[in-house]
């Protein structure tokens, strides 16, 4: 089946054409058709190719499409690379991509049918172009798929583009994620350069010949790369504003894909990183930092959607301290874990915002546990699981990740422990506005409020059961000795992270009982705190004064200090170079060369009067002074 693999992404690539070129003609249930069969479909071929895996004797196989670059000097083939890593990760795009489709069809119903069957068009494109990244088989074919998510995000965060704040939204997504690109691609070069090759296998294989400084060098380019990608500081602000998007974007985008690409880009290049300590401290810290930043907004923010935009970002800054230590299986399987319950809960706030009437402040919220049981029922499983409470899935992975930390730096696991904390009460502050207590809508609002249909529970109960069960792949060796699973799985593929198995080893077991258990009760009593005091709880709508409070309501004024050291320094050059350099340097040059060449033509135009005695004498006179030079003149 492997050697199908072209058609995982061919097929929503086809599912982008038609639906693109039959919008105008298709009807919506041919769109739904289109739009969740070719993705459901290439999860089916994805699913037989991991059986394939599973084998003992399977080894990873490059499957070659054609030649991208072929200069004689430099040769890039467009191939595809099939390994436990890639089809990993192919099961989570599609497996999670073909729930938010399926899901997208009874929210975006109320579209008409043209916007219906191009937002569905997008959204294959979407997945397609994820595809590609993670099949890649060299750092050029995944950039091809690096450049195609950031297309396709600016396309869906403004697909209500006749509001200009979405389209400034989607802008602000687009350019930052430029900035990340270029790194990206400067690094990208620097391989050609050193190594002859951008291919996985041959840059790989040569790396170990290369100085500290040039593998240090590539790294923090990958870096910034990955860092636009996946929102750590300082270009992370663009995915809360993501949220202009219609929901099931926001699933996609924060859970299964997009911001995913750093992570997995990381891990397929750990042999680079492994062999440049000091990038991976800058990983470390800057994935640590970003945790603490991001739960620290979440804590003050009112709209449903930007709670759960700022954790991502959270998340993904433990995903970055798991990569930065050499937990790469950790980092994997968080980014596994975190797609199922981060999806649940993204696709679960859409059902909310659907029930209400497109209203998004949890202070207008409340009470919908009886109102909304599917909903409720499987919002509270993913907000256990992102709390990191066993059994979920949440507490298996952030657990992995923070043991490997820990074995680092002891100062690692305590601020590390500390975004938990905070995640777990900002989850169930979340939780409590909106779930408990009494309801604070209008009374229209309470009239109309309804479970959902069955298009968007189905997903949810799908991603709930993954959400309570998707982390026993990876159990700890000190609670069930063997239960790794999904260790087992990456091991050929991560063979290098021995920085992630040394680190655990040094943990006794006692130890980690110890710290598991301790975690889990404060975790507990963090939980018990904010849903007993915001369920009771009335929320006021005015906004928060000074103080810490206000700072964090106001996201540490990170905007406003980008506005005022980047954007407004860029606005005051460009207004300086339009209005100064551009009038009167470039176009006074250009102008000036014209009324040149126009007041010289007037000059000469007076020579041509008419009277032939007046040429003549010219005539004799131009002889004259040619002779004349011809004498005197020496070259």
């Amino acid at each position: 089946m492997s050697r199908l693999i072209y058609l995982v992404p061919l097929l929503p690539l086809a599912g982008f054409l038609l639906n693109g070129l039959g919008r105008k003609r298709l009807s919506k249930t041919a769109v739904s058709v289109i739009g969740v069969g070719t993705v459901l479909a290439a999860f089916g071929i994805s699913l037989s190719i991991f059986f394939e895996t599973l084998s003992p004797g399977f080894a990873p196989q490059t499957v070659r499409i054609a030649d991208f670059i072929d200069t004689g000097r430099v040769k890039i083939p467009f191939s595809l690379l099939v390994d436990r890593l890639s089809v990993l990760f192919l099961l989570v795009i599609t497996g999670v991509g073909s729930l938010i489709h399926l899901y997208s069809t009874a929210y975006m119903h109320e579209e008409s049918e043209p916007d219906f069957a191009r937002y569905f068009a997008y959204l294959n494109l979407f997945v397609f172009s994820m595809l590609v990244l993670v099949l890649g088989s060299g750092f050029v074919t995944m950039f091809i798929g690096w450049e195609g998510v950031g297309l396709c995000s600016y396309l869906l965060i403004g697909f209500w583009f006749r509001n200009p704040a979405y389209n400034d939204a989607a802008k602000k997504a687009f350019v930052m994620n430029r900035i990340g690109d270029l790194g990206f691609l400067m690094a990208v070069f620097w391989m050609l350069s050193r190594f002859g090759t951008a291919e996985f296998a041959g840059v790989f294989e040569k790396a170990p010949e290369a100085t500290a400084a040039v593998l240090t060098g590539i790294t923090l380019l990958l870096f910034v790369g990955a860092t636009g990608k996946s929102a750590q500081i300082p270009l992370f602000t663009w995915l809360p504003d993501a949220m202009a998007g219609p929901t099931p974007v926001s699933a996609l985008i924060h859970a299964a894909t997009m911001v995913t690409a750093g992570i997995y880009m990381i891990a397929r290049s750990h042999v680079l990183f492994d062999l440049a300590p000091v990038t991976q401290t800058v990983v470390a810290v800057t994935g640590l930092a970003t945790a603490l930043l991001a739960a620290s907004i979440a804590l003050r923010q009112n709209d449903i959607k930007k709670v759960l935009a700022y954790s991502t970002v959270s998340q993904l800054g433990y995903m970055f301290l798991g990569l930065g230590v050499g937990a790469y299986t950790g980092a994997v399987f968080h980014v596994m874990t975190h797609a199922f319950f981060k999806a649940l809960l993204f696709l679960g706030a859409g059902s909310v915002i659907h029930a209400m009437h497109h209203e998004q402040d949890i202070r207008r919220m409340g009470g919908l546990a009886k109102r909304m049981p599917v909903t409720h029922a499987t919002f509270l499983l993913a907000c256990l699981a992102i709390a990191g409470l066993p059994p979920f899935s949440g507490f298996f992975s952030k657990d992995e990740i923070l043991m490997a930390a820990l074995a680092k730096h002891p100062a690692y696991y305590a601020f590390g422990m500390l975004g938990a904390l905070m995640t777990a009460f900002y989850m169930f502050r979340l939780y409590a506005l909106t779930f408990r207590g009494a309801f604070r809508g209008t009374a229209e609002q309470s009239a109309h409020l309804h479970e959902s249909p069955w298009a968007m529970t189905l997903p949810l109960a799908v991603l709930a059961v993954l959400s309570v069960a998707g982390g026993w792949l990876g159990i700890p060796e000190v609670i069930l000795p063997g239960a790794h699973r999904l260790g087992d799985y990456l091991a050929p593929v991560l063979s290098g992270e021995d920085g992630e198995g040394m680190a655990v080893a040094h943990l006794d077991h006692a130890t980690e009982w110890i710290l598991m258990g301790t975690s889990t009760a404060i975790i507990l009593s963090v939980v018990a705190f904010a849903w007993s005091r915001f369920s009771r709880q009335v929320p006021s709508d005015a906004p928060a004064g000074g103080g810490l409070s206000g700072l964090l309501e106001r996201k540490w004024l990170v905007d406003e200090l980008y506005d005022a050291i980047v954007s407004r320094p860029l606005r005051a050059l460009s207004r300086f170079l339009s209005g100064v350099v551009e009038r009167y340097i470039i176009d006074g040059l250009v102008n000036g060369v014209g009324r040149s060449v126009q007041y010289g033509a007037r000059q000469l135009r007076l020579l041509q009067s008419g009277q032939v005695g007046s040429y003549l004498l010219i005539m004799v006179f131009c002889m004259v002074l040619f002779f004349i030079v011809q004498m005197f003149w020496k070259p």
